[in-house]
């Protein structure tokens, strides 16, 4: 860590890394969860007027997700959140370790999360 005029600290340490990477599991977390959302839909659909009752308690989960809408929602916010939690961490990341200045974190923090909208 080096002292810069004006009292400001540097942090030196190229190429990302400072968290591990770990925003990428977070961001793999939003993958998933879209995965689900995606077989929820397909598995609505496959039951849709299906002779056999798919909600067996014996069957049900094993093979079918069947949430309510409002569950769903709640899926749909998580995998949104996450996805913001991981540009966030990244963009911190590459702060910390050098690889932005402030003007371009600013700049990529913007710009990446415009896209999730």
């Amino acid at each position: 860590m080096l002292l810069c005029p004006a009292g400001y600290y540097i942090i030196v340490n190229m190429s990302g890394g400072h968290f591990e990477y770990k925003q990428y599991h977070v961001d793999e977390l939003a993958a998933e969860i879209d995965r689900l959302i995606a077989k929820v839909h397909k598995t609505r659909e496959d039951v849709k007027d299906a002779p056999d009752d798919p909600c067996d308690p014996n069957y049900c989960w094993e093979k079918f997700y069947l949430f309510s809408d409002e569950t769903l929602a709640k899926f749909v916010e998580a995998r949104d959140t996450l996805k913001r939690a991981a540009i966030m961490a990244q963009r911190v990341d590459w702060l910390i370790s050098g690889d932005d200045g402030e003007e371009s974190f600013h700049r990529r923090w913007k710009e990446e999360l415009d896209t999730l909208s």
